[in-house]
């Protein structure tokens, strides 16, 4: 029997293909790998993939509505599309500080502009004027308005006082903002997860341009820092259950903060990571799709979401 994976993408080029050719040269017993074609699909209709890897679904619904009806015909969807589209950075934030994981003080605030077809007396249940010096003795400055969620730092602005955050929210519209404690970070890393086992710990510079932003030829990292950002990788994704991931840490007097954990379609091109880190990435998510292939498992099991809403549930899986 063929167990087919399929991958799932968009306008990357190098990761896709690297993928697919790295898991058929593993050539597992019965497992194929191959990019994903669909057209029209009928409800209730399984996919005919064992697996697929999700690149771009969260840029097209229709892809994710595609994933969800695959899921429910058996397929294992990495990651997966119910709890992918349920997720926010907000609620990230406040799974983290229940797990132990230091994050920034955040904050979210309302739409400023009233959501499409709503009006002022949708929101008759909010407190109007906020407490906004409340919020300011919270949070501090300088800190960071940006959306609820969202990535490619879109709608980011870095705040120095309150007139620079009210001119920056008045340029939100009708989007959900956080505000958030800024980390004058003296270290910075970016660490790829993958099968909620494996983990990368890679130096970044995200305020270098976005090619130069992996520091290939950094320092040594501490190892006490390290064995934390890894521990730290690990309860976050499996309290998440992201099978892919990047998390973030930003290091201020000496502690990694938990910046950024909402990544289940990280950068993985060639060009931009470096050709160590790629290879570590091609070959640990091709090793895991093919040990998914080759499992047993009901993929339905690991979609009931108090799963994840319990953010209790960080042992290592099968444990």
């Amino acid at each position: 029997m063929t167990r087919k994976i399929g991958i799932l993408f968009g306008m990357e080029n190098t990761f896709p293909a690297a993928l697919a050719a790295r898991i058929n040269e593993m050539n597992a017993p019965g497992v194929e790998a191959e990019f994903l074609k669909t057209g029209g699909i009928r409800m209730n209709q399984p996919s005919g993939y064992r697996v697929i890897v999700d690149r771009i679904s969260q840029d097209i619904p229709f892809y994710r509505a595609y994933l969800k009806n695959a899921a429910m015909g058996g397929t294992v969807v990495i990651n997966n599309p119910f709890w992918w589209t349920a997720d926010d950075k907000f609620f990230n934030y406040a799974l983290a500080e229940r797990i132990g994981v230091a994050v920034p003080r955040t904050v979210i605030l309302p739409h400023k502009q009233h959501p499409p077809g709503t009006t002022g007396q949708s929101m008759r249940n909010l407190i109007y004027p906020l407490n906004w010096d409340e919020i300011f003795s919270y949070i501090g400055f300088p800190a960071f308005l940006k959306p609820y969620s969202g990535g490619g730092w879109k709608s980011v602005y870095k705040v120095h006082t309150p007139e620079e955050l009210f001119a920056a929210y008045d340029q939100t519209a009708d989007l959900c903002m956080t505000l958030q404690q800024s980390i004058e970070f003296e270290d910075y890393f970016r660490c790829y997860v993958i099968g909620q086992e494996k983990v990368l710990v890679m130096r970044y510079e995200p305020r270098n341009p976005h090619h130069l932003r992996y520091v290939l030829d950094g320092p040594p990292i501490d190892p006490a820092m390290y064995e934390r950002v890894v521990n730290d990788c690990l309860k976050l994704c499996r309290a998440l259950g992201y099978d892919i991931n990047t998390v973030e840490f930003a290091v201020q007097d000496g502690v990694p903060y938990a910046i950024d954990f909402l990544n289940p379609a990280p950068d993985a091109d060639y060009h931009s990571v470096g050709p160590q880190n790629f290879e570590w990435v091609v070959t640990s998510v091709a090793e895991f799709a093919v040990k998914k292939a080759l499992s047993d498992e009901d993929p339905a099991r690991q979609y009931h979401w108090s799963h994840f809403l319990s953010g209790g549930q960080v042992a290592a899986r099968g444990a």
